[in-house]
């Protein structure tokens, strides 16, 4: 049930959302140009896959360190003001980063083993610390805002098209345009996104209305904790959830950070191919974000996610086995549908099920857990990698951390089938 004297004092309306979209849309799109400009810088001073998983590590290392204190934020200021100040800090990080590349141009050839330039290393590790951590606050206060937007019973729809139009920028038009700009000049990649995130800022200034949940206010912060907990600790389908997606997080940054070497060295694929597989990815994403809400209309929530579940395990092996740039589009195609309407399903329920007192931080709670291990799957996809080169060639041990991800899906599935069952039911 919805408690209506917990909305924030705004008059949601069509032009509201739309900018709540369009900043949103932007701000993904610096995210898509950011997919490929980390990993792919990295790779420009090192080889080792361990080195390249830290840059990736840093970027996400942040939502197992301020999710919690983030949540506690969210709940006692103004929402849209949270959103405004976490663009503009990314922004200036960006901002930073562009300098100083362009400023330790041209750069050696990348080390096998170590670094071949320890400044550009360290840089670009203190930018994606910066990036991640404002990207914590930022998201979480923009998942607690859009229930003030729109109805309840319009969540599915409402963050399915909202994920269509961030997978455009992030995976679709970011991609490409950040490798168009990295082959064009190295520091333009980070300079975009300095743009788009304040652009997005901007738009997000413009959007009136008071987004601070009514009665909040500065208590102990261990108490307003509590409280959080409280809520979550009597919410096992929420629970199971979380875990569910902490699992399948940490298993997907296996897979995602070993496809940087796997597209360069056994595909053999430049700047570009990559960015066109991603593409091809968001292509899939996007028809799954628009296709959400008839899917679980039609067979359920509990089956649609239970299935796209599921599908991540013969995704993640067909990844290892794709020949060539075509296969391996298609396949990411179907994965991202999939994980678009499992999407659609699990913060919907998330959003509906938590009063909007208490969204922030039983939001952060969730994430702690959904996405508090991703850093833990980039170390693993490095060490992975390493071990099974003690015993494989390299073109063999690069595709290692697909399998055990596939593997891996398969018993988190497995472990949460009939939870999402009786839980998602209808």
């Amino acid at each position: 049930m919805r408690d209506n004297s917990l909305l924030p004092r705004t008059r949601p309306g069509g032009a509201l959302v739309l900018r709540f979209i369009g900043a949103s849309g932007l701000a993904n799109l610096g995210d898509g140009i950011a997919t490929i400009a980390w990993a792919w810088v990295a790779s420009l001073i090192t080889r080792d896959p361990l080195l390249i998983a830290v840059v990736a590590v840093a970027l996400r290392l942040p939502w197992a360190l301020l999710a919690l204190p983030a949540g506690i934020v969210t709940d006692r200021v103004d929402r849209r003001r949270l959103i405004l100040a976490m663009d503009l800090v990314r922004a200036l990080a960006f901002g930073a980063a562009a300098v100083a590349l362009w400023l330790a141009l041209p750069l050696d050839p990348p080390s096998e083993s170590g670094v071949s330039s320890v400044p550009v290393f360290v840089t670009l590790l203190l930018a994606a610390l910066v990036v991640g951590g404002a990207e914590v606050f930022r998201d979480n206060a923009a998942q607690t805002m859009l229930p003030a937007l729109v109805p309840h019973d319009r969540l599915e729809a409402a963050n399915g098209r909202l994920w269509s139009l961030e997978l455009t920028g992030n995976a679709l038009v970011g991609p490409p345009l950040g490798a168009f700009l990295i082959a064009l000049f190295l520091p333009l990649a980070f300079a975009a996104n300095a743009l788009f995130y304040a652009l997005a800022g901007l738009i997000v200034a413009s959007i009136a209305g008071q987004f601070r949940p009514r009665g909040a206010q500065r208590r102990d912060w261990r108490g307003e904790l509590a409280e959080g907990f409280a809520f979550l600790q009597g919410a096992p389908l929420l629970r199971l959830l979380a875990w569910l997606t902490g699992f399948w997080n940490l298993f997907f940054q296996m897979v995602m950070i070993a496809l940087v070497l796997h597209v360069q060295e056994n595909l053999g694929l430049t700047s570009t191919g990559y960015g066109l597989v991603l593409a091809a990815g968001a292509v899939g994403g996007i028809l799954g974000g628009l296709c959400g809400e008839r899917i679980v209309r039609r067979i359920g929530k509990g089956a649609a996610a239970q299935w796209t579940l599921l599908a991540s395990v013969p995704a993640f092996a067909a990844i290892a086995l794709a020949p060539n740039l075509y296969t391996l589009a298609l396949v990411l195609a179907l994965f991202e549908f999939c994980g678009l309407v499992w999407n659609t399903v699990s913060v919907s329920t998330r959003q509906r099920m938590i009063p909007d007192a208490l969204l922030g931080r039983v939001n952060s709670l969730y994430r702690l857990l959904a996405w508090g291990m991703m850093p833990l799957g980039l170390l693993l996809s490095g060490l992975v990698v390493r071990a099974a080169g003690l015993v494989l060639d390299r073109e063999l041990a690069l595709t290692a951390p697909f399998w055990v991800a596939s593997a891996g899906v398969m018993v988190v599935t497995l472990a949460g089938w009939r939870g999402l069952g009786r839980g998602l039911r209808g």
